[in-house]
C-alpha cells in the first residue's frame, strides 16, 4: 500500500514542485525545467553548465552534462562519451534523438566541490524514528567515478566519510557546522513532503556544495538504498540507518 502511495513521487518534476511550496527550502533548490529547445537555449546560456536528467529514473542512469564553451562550442558527455557541437542547432539535434520521446528534463548545473581531482556530492538519509520522529540518521560523501558526470554507487561513485571529503575545504569546526545545516535542510524536506505524502517513511536527500559552500538539492530519493552506509569503515551510522528501514518496511506492509 505504501509504494503505490509513493509512486507519483518518482518524478523529479513533480518532487521539485513539491520542494518549491516551501519557502525555507525554495533557495536550495537549482533552476529545473522541463526538456525543450527554448528551455535549453535560455537555461545554457544563463549558466553554462546545465544537467539533463530523466523525469523518471535511478542510479544516475541516463544523466546528460551539456555545456557552452567560450560562448561558442557546445558539448555534451553521457557516460564517458562526449560530443562536440559548432552550432547550437546541431547539439541540440544530437539531445533530442538520444532523448527521444522520453520525459527529460533540465537543472542548473552545479560546479560541485572536488576531492582529488573528482566531484563528490553528499547524501543526509532522514528517516522516522521507533516513535515517529524524523531523525537525520545518517551523512554520507559520494566521491564521482573520474571520467563519469555521477556520483551514484551505482555507476562507479565510491561512498565515502563526509569528513575526509570537506576537509581540504573547510576547518574542522566549519566541517560540523555545514554537516549540521544539510541535515536541518533534510529534516525540513522530509517534514514538508510528508504533509502532502503521509506514507513516507524515509528519504536520502542528494546535497552538491558549490565553490560558496551552498547546500543545493540535486535529487531527492522516497527509496533511498541504505546499504551505501555498510561501505563505511565505522558500521554505527549504518546499524542506525538499517534498524529504522527495517522498521520502516514492516510499517508499511
Amino acid at each position: 500500500m505504501g509504494h503505490d502511495k509513493l509512486q507519483p513521487l518518482r518524478s523529479k518534476g513533480l518532487k521539485t514542485k513539491v520542494l518549491l511550496k516551501n519557502e525555507s527550502i525554495r533557495r536550495f533548490v537549482p533552476d529545473t525545467q522541463k526538456f525543450t529547445k527554448e528551455n535549453l537555449r535560455s537555461m545554457i546560456n544563463r549558466y553554462e553548465m546545465v544537467y539533463v536528467k530523466p523525469d523518471r529514473g535511478t542510479y544516475g542512469m541516463g544523466v546528460i552534462k551539456a555545456e557552452m564553451e567560450n560562448s561558442r562550442y557546445f558539448a555534451y558527455q553521457i557516460n564517458q562519451k562526449r560530443l562536440t557541437f559548432n552550432h547550437f542547432d546541431a547539439f541540440y539535434t544530437s539531445l533530442a534523438r538520444l532523448i527521444q520521446k522520453r520525459s527529460y528534463l533540465i537543472q542548473k548545473g552545479i560546479h560541485l566541490l572536488k576531492h582529488n581531482n573528482r566531484r563528490f556530492d553528499i547524501r543526509v538519509m532522514v528517516q522516522l524514528s521507533p516513535d515517529n520522529q524524523w531523525e537525520a540518521t545518517g551523512v554520507i560523501g559520494r566521491l564521482g567515478h573520474p571520467k563519469k558526470i555521477v556520483t551514484n554507487y551505482h555507476s562507479g561513485g565510491k561512498p565515502m566519510d563526509v569528513h575526509t571529503l570537506l576537509k581540504s575545504h573547510v576547518s574542522a569546526a566549519r566541517r560540523e557546522a555545514l554537516i549540521q545545516e544539510m541535515k536541518g535542510l533534510g529534516l525540513r524536506i522530509a517534514r514538508h513532503m510528508k504533509k502532502s505524502y503521509p506514507y513516507l517513511r524515509q528519504i536520502g536527500v542528494d546535497i552538491g556544495l558549490d565553490r560558496s559552500l551552498t547546500p543545493w538539492i540535486i535529487e531527492v530519493n522516497v527509496k533511498p538504498d541504505p546499504y551505501i552506509f555498510n561501505q563505511l569503515p565505522d558500521k554505527k551510522m549504518y546499524r542506525k540507518v538499517i534498524r529504522y528501514y527495517r522498521l520502516g518496511m514492516k510499517k508499511q506492509k
